[in-house]
């Protein structure tokens, strides 16, 4: 971590100096903004995060509550999501205080007592190595507060708005601040008052029953809801021996999907109530606590539960519902006119919560769409680059449904309906990937490139989220992952990766160096503001075959060791080689003769490109960027 670029800092580092709108923001909810978030759960709370690194841009977030979340409902975080962690800078703080899931245990009728259960199987969280980071359990209410402390301390100085509710919106082609909105009052000394507010664009980030979905004719379609669970936080004396393991269990009485929580005792029971009956209207959501407690004592059987105390509890119906878009444009529409409302998380997407996918999928919706609205606004893009927002989250939360669909139906299906087919345990394992969060995958577009020159870097797919892997930093003689230093700071990132020539000698790395810095072509000089730092939107790093003793920082070619600040310090986390044993490019199949990796400010790969492509480098952008003049 770099912080004294500008002076030496004695205070905590995450604490940045505030800037733009950050230096002037109104304490009270002003009636013009950029940016309006609706929604200040998971979706809306990173979407805000993001935008706090973009000073320039006047962001708000309001939400109905009266202050922070005490309870959250959601709480299982996949491995891609303390990815996202690192980047917003409090992945190691956060495990600290997680339950940390190392296997999952299965658990069906004995064949010798059906009435009871035995372990029949177990398996390794992550089996097949997909990251370097956990799979964790944490209360929602921290994984918001988290967030909020990362955008109360960045430039922009972003705090929520509370006791504001969305009544409705309206959108006035033409006018400076074309989205207007009513909100009404919900505190304790604005209840009932009416207000309009206008904006440029607003995010409905409002949950499943979103009124901001509802004010741009967006409707969730899909599956009726036909299987029942109840769900509650525990604490109580129990002899189950895999209480503190993540456990699927199968009985002959039904199906409990176990959870342990963070702290040490409380865990969490999703426990199967059952076929919801035609014409139930929501009855089934009356179930009262006393029912699930004794149902889920009948399912753990030959074990004992004594509840003492339930901290949270609610009964829910498995749906599988889809919106036919994530913003204001209708589908007839798409591509004639630019989107102003946008909708993220259950708003567009619900599903059950026993494949702990929601919570992470509407934060990575938030981390998608955020960069994008802050390059619009700030004059790095045009409109158009939020036209694919909703081009790619649709297709990812569709694959999620599908996904959701088969676990759900395992999870709830009776020991008998599974005889000679997959069983839960093997789904899982074959699947792996999936609830880690790692089989999001761009289709080629503005943002995303083909996969002409993929071979030079398989183990970067295209499209796919940047897999991080250890290398060597010249700067200090430090192992670190390459991937750990993308912060969530807006920029994108071009790693290349050097042939077999050696620091400091004429190569393609210095030839490409050279034209990063003095071609008019290039992007980093194109679309790099004049008076800002050179690496200010673009963070190009360089990876070295050869030993780190062989070489000195200062042998790199200049582009890799940007001076920045007040008083134009050097970078020092620019240049890396590999690492004895631990090769970067035998891991991620990076071919010798080198190859450049652009990677998104969401942390997806954008494109593979030989070293000396250089007009295919220069192109690349043109879709995306705006030059600075």
């Amino acid at each position: 971590m770099q912080f004294h670029h500008n002076g030496y800092v004695s205070a905590d580092p995450r604490v940045q100096p505030a800037a733009g709108t950050g230096l002037s923001r109104p304490e009270e909810l002003p009636d013009v903004m950029d940016v309006l978030i609706v929604g200040a759960g998971p979706a809306g709370i990173i979407t805000a995060a993001q935008l706090s690194q973009f000073p320039d841009v006047h962001t708000r977030i309001i939400d109905r509550r009266p202050g922070r979340l005490q309870i959250g409902q959601a709480d299982g975080i996949q491995s891609r999501t303390v990815e996202t962690f690192q980047a917003f800078g409090f992945a190691e703080h956060i495990t600290a205080e997680a339950y940390i899931i190392k296997e999952t245990t299965f658990w069906n009728p004995d064949p010798q007592n059906p009435e009871n259960i035995i372990r029949t199987d177990r398996t390794a969280d992550d089996p097949s190595g997909v990251s370097e980071f956990p799979h964790l359990v944490v209360n929602q209410a921290r994984v918001i507060d988290y967030f909020a402390e990362f955008a109360a301390n960045s430039p922009a100085r972003i705090t929520p708005d509370y006791g504001w509710d969305f009544k409705v919106l309206e959108v006035e082609d033409g006018a400076e601040y074309p989205v207007k909105v009513t909100l009404v009052g919900c505190g304790e000394e604005n209840s009932g008052i009416e207000r309009v507010v206008r904006a440029k664009y607003v995010v409905g980030s409002d949950g499943a029953r979103s009124n901001v979905r509802r004010s741009i004719g967006a409707k969730l379609t899909g599956d009726k809801a036909n299987h029942a669970w109840g769900v509650m936080d525990t604490l109580g004396p129990t002899d189950f021996p895999d209480v503190r393991t993540k456990s699927a269990i199968h009985s002959n009485a039904g199906s409990i999907l176990l959870i342990p929580r963070e702290g040490g005792q409380l865990f969490r029971l999703y426990v199967d109530l059952g076929e919801v009956p035609e014409g139930d209207n929501g009855k089934v959501r009356e179930t009262p606590l006393e029912a699930i407690i004794e149902h889920a004592k009948a399912i753990l059987r030959p074990y004992t539960l004594d509840v003492k105390n339930v901290v949270w509890h609610s009964v829910y119906e498995v749906g599988h519902r889809l919106t036919d878009r994530f913003d204001d444009v209708p589908v007839e529409e798409i591509g004639t006119r630019e989107p102003r409302v946008f909708i993220t998380g259950d708003a567009c997407h619900t599903h059950s919560a026993k494949a702990g996918q929601g919570m992470n999928v509407s934060m990575q919706d938030g981390f998608n769409l955020a960069w994008k609205i802050g390059y619009v606004l700030s004059g790095r893009a045009p409109e158009s680059l939020l036209r694919t927002y909703s081009a790619e989250r649709q297709v990812i939360a569709k694959n999620l449904i599908d996904f959701d669909k088969q676990w759900s139906s395992l999870m709830a299906a009776m020991p008998e309906d599974l005889e000679g087919k997959e069983g839960v345990a093997e789904f899982y394992v074959r699947t792996a990937e999936f609830p880690a969060g790692f089989m999001t995958e761009y289709a080629p577009s503005e943002l995303t490139g083909s996969k002409d020159h993929q071979h030079l870097a398989k183990g970067f797919p295209i499209g796919k989220r940047f897999k991080s892997a250890e290398v060597m930093r010249l700067g200090d003689n430090n192992p670190v992952h390459l991937g750990h230093h993308h912060r969530a700071d807006g920029r994108y990132r071009i790693y290349v990766f050097a042939d077999q020539s050696v620091a400091g000698a004429e190569s393609k790395v210095s030839e490409l160096s050279k034209w990063l810095l003095e071609s008019p072509e290039s992007p980093v000089v194109k679309y790099t503001p004049a008076d800002a730092d050179i690496d200010s939107l673009f963070d190009v790093k360089v990876v070295y075959q050869q030993d780190y003793t062989t070489f000195n920082h200062n042998d790199a070619p200049k582009v890799f060791r940007p001076n920045h600040g007040t008083f134009g310090l050097m970078d020092y986390e620019k240049v890396y080689a590999v690492l004895d044993g631990n090769d970067i490019y035998e891991q991620r199949e990076i071919s010798r003769n080198g190859a450049i990796v652009i990677v998104r400010p969401d942390q997806y790969v954008a494109n593979v490109l030989p070293l000396d492509a250089r007009t295919d480098l220069a192109t690349f952008f043109d879709a995306v960027l705006l030059p600075q003049i």
